[in-house]
């Protein structure tokens, strides 16, 4: 099974730190985040990753390359502009193939197993979404789940990990270089029945701001058993 990062954003809201420096780059732990991610991938029995590269793209290919450092072969799938996130997969499905995908978003600090994904099948379904519990930032949620199923409905909801498995044909409707995002998508097939999914109640950060990623450097100079 192959993995794919979503590391194109432009990192808006970790600005001016990402004015020069790509998001993925930005480091935390003493490490860059995409760094952790590659590391939790490698360690989970991946070998083939794809990323998706946009704003100072060049900068993320030269510091991680082929991927030999974390025993892996990365493939890079470069936009002229970001594609948003349906929009990225879209046009990686060139290299990604016909089945079922593993998908990270780079920005996020986890302990979460990835494993757990190869072990899975998708069945009649077109995602599996790992969910986490709602952070402060996100009080409101971004689905339901009940009985192991991803819903819309108002309770109980929680929010997206940025962690899940996909199949293709999720995407497959949208024309390479086309700009779309994937909550929609997700909503829509959600709305259908067709996304499993799991609650992950342990270590889960989003580092998608300034304030978010000193609270993730903070909780990382503790000492902990287990890091992602």
């Amino acid at each position: 099974m192959k993995a794919m990062i979503l590391a194109a954003g432009r990192g808006e809201r970790l600005r001016p730190l990402t004015d020069r420096l790509p998001k993925p780059l930005v480091a935390v732990g003493g490490k860059a985040l995409l760094a952790w991610r590659l590391e939790a991938l490698a360690r989970a029995g991946f070998r083939e990753v794809v990323i998706n590269v946009s704003h100072l793209g060049a900068q993320i290919e030269e510091r991680f390359g082929s991927g030999d450092e974390f025993g892996l072969c990365i493939a890079w799938s470069r936009e002229a502009e970001p594609l948003e996130t349906a929009g990225g997969i879209a046009n990686a499905l060139g290299i990604l193939g016909p089945a079922p995908f593993a998908l990270v978003n780079a920005d996020i600090w986890c302990d979460y197993d990835f494993s757990r994904l190869r072990a899975l099948t998708l069945g009649d379904t077109v995602a599996h979404l790992v969910l986490v519990p709602n952070p402060p930032h996100a009080a409101g949620g971004d689905f339901s789940l009940l009985a192991g199923k991803i819903g819309n409905e108002a309770a109980p909801r929680y929010t997206y990990a940025g962690i899940a498995l996909l199949s293709p044909k999720l995407v497959a409707g949208i024309a390479a270089g086309g700009k779309t995002p994937l909550a929609p998508l997700l909503r829509a097939a959600a709305a259908a029945g067709a996304i499993s999914g799991e609650l992950f109640e342990g270590s889960w950060r989003d580092a998608g701001t300034l304030e978010r990623l000193s609270e993730l450097e903070t909780l990382l100079a503790k000492p902990v058993t287990t890091r992602g």
